[in-house]
């Protein structure tokens, strides 16, 4: 399959998987609504596809929501197998994904770099 349909195939899962999320289809009570899914990573020949899962909760809580995911990949694989029309669907494989709180927490850093640069540039500019 080419680049461009595995990559389009990637975004077709995310937008499925994600609301699936949050109309609450997924009946798991671990998988939260507050859950989002990153990106979705295709194998060429359609046998996996690796789903980035992140989220502003605690660490235990994004780690409990992927295994309630894994838990419940079986049923996402068939629903979203009925609405898409594919040879063959990937095997859906959940990931927690750390990448929103890590640039997040940058973001954060270099917006207290820049404060204490212009305290000190204020305070150069008193004397």
């Amino acid at each position: 399959m080419g680049e461009f349909r595995l990559i389009r195939l990637g975004e077709q899962l995310r937008e499925e998987i994600s609301q699936m999320i949050l109309r609450q289809q997924i009946k798991d009570p671990r998988v939260s609504t507050f859950l989002t899914i990153n990106h979705v990573e295709v194998v060429r020949d359609l046998s996996y596809a690796k789903v980035m899962v992140s989220s502003f909760l605690p660490e235990e809580q994004v780690k409990k929501g992927v295994a309630g995911l894994q838990s419940a990949a079986g049923f996402i694989q068939t629903t979203i197998a009925k609405k898409l029309r594919i040879r063959q669907f990937p095997k859906l494989t959940f990931v927690a994904d750390n990448s929103i709180k890590e640039g997040f927490a940058m973001v954060k850093k270099l917006e207290e770099l820049e404060a204490e640069e212009a305290s000190a540039k204020g305070d150069k500019q008193s004397e």
